[in-house]
């Protein structure tokens, strides 16, 4: 049975992938512009800097690359302050977790205040004894360091701990560090079928997990 449980943050525990998908559009209506069609496919490859100087120069804004980074940070944390929730059947899959006597936390490239923002507003901080960061940490997800620290906080060992992530890259660097991976389905990972091969187990949601249950026995 599993001991220690390792998650990460948008699109596993929380519908919140929408927020960067739609950062640039809803920065710029708030601006009085209305966004290009495919906005986001162009900003997605960019960096918050490189993001703000296209939109800078594209609509013409009578801003600084600063205030314009600024300006879609707001709007970053507007949604977790106020609007992120988290997914269908997860508070119950973590009472279930907790009952079992499994050891819970967060891995995330988000920013902690923010993660923090959102479990406080929905009453989740009790479930996780840790929130790891890539921006704390100096390290991303390209590299199985977050995870190998979770794991350490928790006190358990590879053999027994699971790595919940949505996105194929996270689930393919876990692996690589020789950790279990349960995959979680979410619609803004397009790569559905690949991320179901990759992982150990997988899960559509958290309101159907039996097959989730028999593997965590399994272990």
């Amino acid at each position: 049975m599993i001991k220690g449980a390792i998650f990460d943050f948008d699109g596993t525990l929380f519908d919140s992938m929408f927020v960067w998908e739609t950062a640039g559009e809803r920065f710029l209506r708030s601006v009085g512009r209305e966004a290009e069609a495919g906005l986001q496919k162009i900003l997605r490859p960019m960096s918050l800097q490189q993001s703000a100087e296209y939109v800078r120069e594209r609509y013409d804004l009578p801003l600084s690359v600063e205030e314009i980074m600024d300006g879609i940070d707001r709007t970053v944390e507007d949604c977790y302050f106020h609007q992120v929730e988290p997914k269908p059947g997860v508070i119950s899959f973590l009472e279930e977790l907790r009952r079992r006597e499994v050891g819970t936390c967060i891995a995330t490239a988000t920013d902690r205040y923010l993660v923090e923002a959102a479990l406080r507003r929905c009453g989740m901080e009790r479930f996780f004894s840790g929130i790891f960061t890539c921006t704390e940490l100096g390290h991303g997800k390209d590299e199985p360091v977050i995870f190998q620290r979770a794991m350490e906080h928790l006190g358990t060992s590879k053999a027994d701990t699971l790595v919940f992530e949505d996105a194929c890259h996270a689930v393919k660097t876990a692996k690589s560090g020789g950790f279990l991976t349960v995959a979680v389905s979410d619609p803004h990972e397009w790569r559905q079928a690949e991320l179901r091969s990759l992982a150990d187990c997988f899960l559509e949601d958290y309101v159907r997990t039996e097959a989730f249950w028999n593997f965590a026995r399994a272990l």
